[in-house]
């Protein structure tokens, strides 16, 4: 019997899970829903949904499995628009967002129609955006969050993870709160943290004219992640306030710690410091997907000669290596002369590797 799922939210994510749903269940029809008409359209021609939704309230009436692919805040309007409609009686509905407890406490007003809802954050994504950049493989080795309200047994959790098991993500299951907290730490926080640099650079930017033109190689780096979308961001800040809160507090004494170290010119405490943070960090796996999508960068010294940049790119060209962004480097480190280059995955970038070492001389290494 051919099955329905209805997804709602037509971006990166929500094309890749239907992408990982068709590849696994052949007897399945995609519908989307997207109020971005452009994006329901270039979907189905690229395949990525079978049937475009024109209403909602109908495809709800048939879906057999929902997933909310929507950002957070339009999750919550979209979870109480739907409490008015009918459902299937097997149906299961999930989402996709970064915050969990708030979204997970909104969907209880499914409960008096035996909707069975259950949390979802596949912690993956790319540095494209939008459905033509959705790919079946995104959350492949990834870790794929569910979460529940206490009501929700096991078996149901069970099917949401036959129905995703075309992702070939790993799943693990938390409680809304412990996703929150998790989040919190190595996503969320991290967000602000970025952010937070950014202004303090741009404030000394009016005593020192110099700043931005320094700050273009690691600052730059170590501060991407504030360019991520600020609508989005405050809806997940104001959605995770509680866990952020308790982190501020956390962050507080964190820095007036080493701040003491600096004031007491603890030499020794401030080795023993960055250390530890050292050895931690070399601790983490170098491979897993996580919250923060990868960084897949290769650095090349380059000559300043007219036409390096098509040199470089020409070489990679001929062997079918793509590129996600390049860029060129004035100063990181006092080395010269620096490209640049950004790929989708590590293994675009070690043939990157390979391909410069049998073309060039020009020296490559890892940001």
């Amino acid at each position: 019997m051919n099955k329905r799922v209805l997804i709602i939210g037509l971006g990166l994510i929500g094309g890749s899970i239907g992408l990982a749903i068709s590849k696994a269940h052949k007897q399945t029809t995609i519908i989307g829903y997207d109020i971005n008409t452009h994006n329901l359209k270039l979907a189905k021609t690229l395949g990525i949904i079978d049937e475009i939704g024109i209403s909602l309230e109908q495809e709800v009436n048939s879906a057999d499995l929902i997933i909310l692919a929507t950002p957070v805040r339009q999750t919550e309007i979209l979870i109480e628009q739907m409490a008015q409609y009918k459902f299937k009686k097997s149906v299961i509905v999930t989402d996709v967002g970064s915050t969990k407890q708030f979204i997970v406490s909104k969907a209880k007003i499914f409960r008096e129609k035996g909707v069975t809802f259950i949390g979802g954050h596949p912690m993956a994504g790319s540095h494209k955006s939008g459905v033509v950049a959705a790919k079946a493989h995104l959350f492949e080795n990834a870790f794929y969050i569910l979460t529940t309200p206490e009501d929700v047994g096991i078996e149901h959790v069970n099917d949401l993870k036959e129905w995703l098991k075309g992702t070939n993500a790993k799943f693990i299951h938390l409680s809304p709160q412990e996703h929150d907290r998790i989040t919190g730490v190595i996503s969320h926080f991290p967000h602000i943290i970025a952010a937070s640099l950014v202004h303090q650079a741009e404030t000394f930017q009016n005593e020192h004219e110099f700043i931005s033109r320094l700050a273009a190689g690691g600052f730059k780096d170590i501060t991407r992640i504030a360019s991520s979308n600020p609508e989005m961001w405050r809806d997940i800040l104001l959605h995770n306030k509680d866990e952020l809160l308790h982190l501020f507090n956390h962050w507080t004494s964190e820095m007036e710690t080493i701040r003491k170290m600096i004031d007491n010119e603890d030499g020794e405490g401030i080795f023993s410091y960055f250390s530890s943070a050292k050895r931690f960090r070399e601790s983490l796996p170098a491979k897993a997907k996580g919250a923060i999508p990868s960084f897949y960068d290769l650095y090349v010294d380059v000559p300043d000669y007219p036409g390096i940049i098509s040199e470089v790119t020409g070489y990679l060209a001929l062997e079918k290596i793509s590129i996600t962004n390049i860029r060129i480097i004035e100063i990181r480190e006092d080395i010269y002369g620096v490209l640049r280059l950004s790929f989708q995955s590590e293994e675009d970038r070690n043939k990157a590797v390979s391909c410069l070492a049998k073309h060039t001389s020009y020296d490559t290494y890892y940001g």
